[in-house]
């Protein structure tokens, strides 16, 4: 009998992986960034407080970006899933960052 093989089983890998070198909020403040996924997890720093991960796409490099920015947590939830991937720059308002 011949054994299965573990890509028979269809399984994905649960976490999705990001490609690219990670670069700081601040390289990328002000530029026009690919936004071409994302996925926010508990935050290792801020006990109770959420990371976002951004894989973006700047000047057809791919990098990742990690915030812990409530604002643009919030604003990119509201993006359907549909929306991606989407141009956008990235601005400091105040002691906030956000889309635009």
């Amino acid at each position: 009998m011949t054994a299965q093989r573990f890509s028979d089983f269809g399984i994905k890998s649960p976490s999705q992986v990001f490609t690219g070198d990670k670069v700081k909020i601040f390289r990328i403040l002000n530029r026009e960034i690919q936004v071409c996924d994302y996925r926010i997890e508990p935050s290792k720093y801020s006990e109770g407080g959420k990371c976002l991960y951004l894989q973006i796409d700047v000047e057809g490099v791919k990098s990742v970006v990690f915030t812990g920015s409530n604002h643009l947590i919030q604003q990119i939830e509201m993006v359907p899933k549909t929306g991606f991937p989407f141009n956008t720059t990235i601005i400091q308002e105040d002691q906030r960052f956000e889309f635009t």
